[in-house]
């Protein structure tokens, strides 16, 4: 009797390692997909925020519409962090300001600008999991504001570059 009970518990041995990197597997799958998630968010609250910054930035300082109805580079950098990688790989190639009359129609002079719209767009986000990575396509981050000063006060004209 002892000795079959010993035969049995040798069969056995090893066992438990083996459960423990089955259950440990899933579970660090589980914990890495939070935290991409949780990544996710934050780089989705940061391109919320750029957009509602950039067209903030757009409302207050002077457009230079004769080269094209939309912001220049200079504003553009500005509005995404100055230039600081604080969160996504975002660019202002994703980032555009315009300059619209309430309508919705682009505006082509100073005094008919009524809105600033800042989007942000073709934002893509790399998911990283381990034995899985894929590209997620964000959506598009839209503010709209009504138009303030557009950078004219009493004592001239402010520049943000």
């Amino acid at each position: 009797m002892k000795k079959m009970l010993r035969r049995q518990l040798k069969k056995q041995k090893g066992v438990y390692a083996v459960e423990f990197a089955i259950v440990a597997t899933v579970v660090f799958i589980a914990l890495f997909a939070c935290l991409e998630v949780s990544r996710l968010m934050f780089s989705y609250n940061v391109l919320t925020e750029a957009s509602r910054r950039a067209a903030r930035l757009a409302t207050v300082c002077s457009p230079d519409l004769s080269a094209s109805p939309t912001a220049p580079a200079a504003l553009q950098t500005l509005a995404l962090f100055d230039g600081t990688n604080i969160g996504p790989n975002i660019s202002t190639a994703n980032l555009t300001i315009e300059y619209l009359q309430l309508d919705g129609t682009t505006a082509t002079s100073f005094d008919k600008i009524d809105l600033v719209r800042a989007s942000i767009t073709n934002y893509q986000h790399t998911f990283v999991v381990p034995g899985l990575t894929f590209q997620i396509n964000s959506p598009d981050f839209v503010t709209t504001l009504p138009r303030e000063s557009l950078g004219r006060t009493r004592f001239g004209v402010t520049v943000c570059t």
